[in-house]
Parts: structure tokens; C-alpha cells; sequence
């Protein structure tokens, strides 16, 4: 199971908005907002949002590698192996 996510009321977002921006900014976990006692939204730090993004492509770009091989057209593992290393290099650390 995973970690408990830190919840944070509405309200208290727009008392303290600050300090929970700067929370969100310094830590990799996400922030949850809640409204009426249900979850409304994720607040993350720009640098968690954008390596989840890249992450994401990753994944994109896996699946469609995937689809290529099942229809019989695909790349050299090589050539493959380059790109993946040159994305990783541009990954936000």
C-alpha cells in the first residue's frame, strides 16, 4: 500500500496559500485539495509534474513500440536503445 497523501481543505489553501505552494514545491509528494470533504484536486511541485510528464511519454512511447512489434514493423535495437538514451539524458532530475 502506498503513502498517505497529505490532504489540505480548500479553505486552508486560500488562508495559507503560500506555505502549502512552497510545501508542494519542496517535496515529491503530491498535496491533496479537497472541497465539501472530497477530493477536488493535485497539487505538485513543477519539477514532480514535469518528470511524471516525461515519464509518461516513456510510457507512450513504450506502448506504441509494443503495437509496431505485434504488427510485425519495428526498429533496430540499437537505434532504439540511442533514443532511449538520449531521452533519459533530457530527463528533469
Amino acid at each position: 500500500m502506498g503513502k498517505i497523501p497529505q490532504i489540505v481543505p480548500i479553505t486552508d489553501l486560500r488562508q495559507d496559500a503560500t506555505s502549502i505552494v512552497e510545501r508542494a514545491s519542496t517535496t515529491a509528494e503530491p498535496i491533496v485539495i479537497t472541497q465539501r470533504g472530497r477530493p477536488a484536486a493535485v497539487m505538485v511541485g513543477i519539477e514532480t509534474y514535469e518528470r511524471s510528464q516525461h515519464e509518461l511519454e516513456l510510457l507512450r512511447l513504450l506502448a506504441r513500440g509494443e503495437k509496431e512489434i505485434a504488427a510485425g514493423r519495428g526498429f533496430e535495437l540499437d537505434a532504439v536503445m540511442a533514443e532511449a538514451e538520449a531521452l533519459l539524458q533530457e530527463a528533469p532530475r
